[in-house]
């Protein structure tokens, strides 16, 4: 039994369209790899032909990846009010300690992308927000086992 994997509309549609352009054009150019490897002659040795199939491989195992992510998918309704964190929620934090603000959306893991802001709700600060409102001091353990606690500035869409 598979896990059921959250996903914002946007997230869905970004896997849709890399499936396709894995099972379209990723696909076609990979098989012209190796049938060009396969030209070089012993199949045995021939470093372009391995790497060609590694790249299938991985072609093949981020397609069934993706096929199943999307099979198992609940898509997350952009939420209309925002007086909690709920996931698809924007949430702005402010370190008690520092003063330093953040933005992070809360999105499902399956497309959790710290670098865009993007914090999976399973991820410590993400379980930590989950259900919290404006105005809340919410803290997070850190892996080391100390804590940082934030404020909820504001909750958005």
């Amino acid at each position: 039994m598979q896990k059921e994997v959250a996903l914002t509309a946007e997230g869905q549609t970004r896997l849709e369209e890399e499936l396709v352009y894995l099972e379209t054009v990723r696909r076609r150019e990979v098989g012209e790899r190796i049938r060009d490897a396969k030209e070089f002659g012993d199949i045995s040795e021939n470093s372009e032909y391995d790497d060609a199939k590694n790249e299938q491989a991985w072609v093949e195992s981020r397609i069934a990846e993706i096929s199943q992510l999307l099979a198992n998918a609940t898509i997350i309704e952009s939420p209309k009010k925002c007086d909690r964190v709920i996931l698809g929620a924007k949430v702005h934090l402010k370190e008690v300690a520092t003063g330093e603000a953040v933005t992070y959306q809360l999105v499902g893991s399956a497309e959790a992308d710290p670098t865009h802001s993007r914090i999976s709700n399973e991820s410590p600060v993400g379980q930590a927000v989950m259900g919290a409102r404006k105005g809340d001091v919410v803290r997070v353990i850190t892996p080391r086992g100390a804590f940082i606690e934030y404020e909820v500035v504001s909750i958005s869409k």
